[in-house]
């Protein structure tokens, strides 16, 4: 019997979603679940009307690049809203989803053997993706500095992925941090992949697009997310911008494997791209300032994580938990009936950790969880008098 090719053996599960397949499956035996462990945000959105959209083009494939009408709008958003200049005919495709962006980003520009740093806490698929691509992903622990990334450098590096802001503990890069970053690209000849999916879930300060820094995008390539900052996760609808030359590789990935994102999104986004925007603005920022709320109530309940005040993820620790975070995460959902996404997925440096969402629940149940989150450190910790900080500080 012919086996699958050996090297999937080595690509694991996507825990967030491995956890959140079980919540779905739990409601659909009708049991109440806390849900802090999904990826996206719900926001009020009305659904406007497909009357004015172009039909029939809507029931047919479009351009392989995306529809030029959308390219034009994202390409003018890019270059208005983070200062970062698109040629919406050369320098952008449209993608199902950022997460494809993301992996087909890393086929055009990875041979097999090529390292890729990988800074933890790292979103879950960065380093499977680079295993499908047969490269290999550095890891670099989360409490190594971006300034000390040239040590983790070899011959072989090629690539540097950069999430900000960062999923799961919602911390973004400093200018110094990515004019370093750029610096680290320049002299040893490598590309930076930023993924940028929660670009609008920034209050504090202005967000510095990586692309900012390289505007002629010698080294850069940015992916990002519609369904994502406009809160249609389900819609699948993302984008790769870079220089011609590697955007032309990624178009003939996206070609061979998906030849378009649906059409009929294209054309809706495009027609109401402003309105969304519109709409879904004061949402995310709401988010955000109630996740500001929440970091104060888990500090007056003594509760520690990861520095960070962007996204709607906190990367909590459960350092005083004798428990690993799957058996952590685990015994929370079985016993607590609250949804959280272990640490060890975002890196070995991360089992002392555990991603909490707030961007679903209302702020009574996701103070509930919370407070469940804590109840079960403190029945698991073998020390409960014990400080939390020694995982931070690790």
């Amino acid at each position: 019997m012919p086996a699958p090719a050996p090297h999937l053996s080595e690509i694991v599960e996507a825990v967030s979603i491995r956890y959140n397949n079980l919540v779905y499956e739990m409601k659909a035996r009708g049991e109440d679940v806390i849900v802090l462990s999904l990826g996206e945000a719900f926001f009020d959105i009305p659904l406007f009307g497909f009357d004015d959209l172009p039909m029939p083009d809507g029931y047919h494939y479009s351009h392989s690049r995306g529809t030029l009408g959308l390219r034009r709008r994202l390409a003018a958003y890019y270059g208005a809203r983070y200062g970062v200049p698109v040629n919406p005919e050369t320098e952008v495709v449209v993608t199902a989803g950022s997460k494809i962006a993301i992996h087909m980003s890393l086929m055009a520009i990875l041979t097999p053997g090529d390292e890729v740093l990988v800074l933890e806490p790292a979103w879950v698929s960065y380093t499977e993706q680079v295993k499908l691509c047969h490269g290999v992903p550095v890891m670099v622990p989360h409490d190594r500095s971006v300034f000390a990334l040239g040590e983790f450098i070899t011959a072989r590096t090629r690539a540097i992925i950069v999430n900000n802001p960062n999923n799961p503990s919602g911390k973004c890069l400093s200018v110094e941090e990515l004019e370093h970053l750029h610096h680290l690209a320049d002299t040893n000849d490598l590309f930076l992949l930023a993924d940028e999916a929660y670009s609008e879930f920034v209050l504090h300060g202005d967000f510095v697009s990586c692309g900012a820094l390289d505007l002629e995008k010698k080294h850069t390539i940015v992916c990002n997310s519609m369904s994502k900052n406009h809160g249609m996760s389900g819609w699948r609808l993302g984008y790769v911008i870079a220089r011609r030359g590697v955007i032309d590789e990624v178009l003939k990935i996206n070609q061979h494997l998906v030849t378009c994102p649906p059409t009929i999104l294209q054309h809706y986004l495009e027609r109401h791209f402003d309105q969304i925007l519109e709409i879904t603005s004061p949402q995310i920022a709401d988010v955000v300032r109630r996740r500001g709320e929440l970091a104060a109530f888990m500090d007056t309940c003594g509760m520690e994580y990861l520095p960070g005040d962007s996204t709607f993820y906190f990367f909590v620790s459960i350092a005083r938990s004798g428990l690993t975070s799957e058996a952590f995460c685990t015994r929370l959902l079985e016993e607590h009936r609250v949804s959280t996404v272990p640490g060890i997925g975002y890196g070995a440096s991360c089992d002392r950790f555990i991603r909490v969402s707030v961007g679903t629940e209302s702020m009574e149940r996701t103070r509930e969880g919370i407070l469940r989150v804590n109840r079960l450190i403190e029945e698991t910790a073998a020390n409960p008098a014990s400080s939390t900080a020694t995982a931070l500080a690790e």
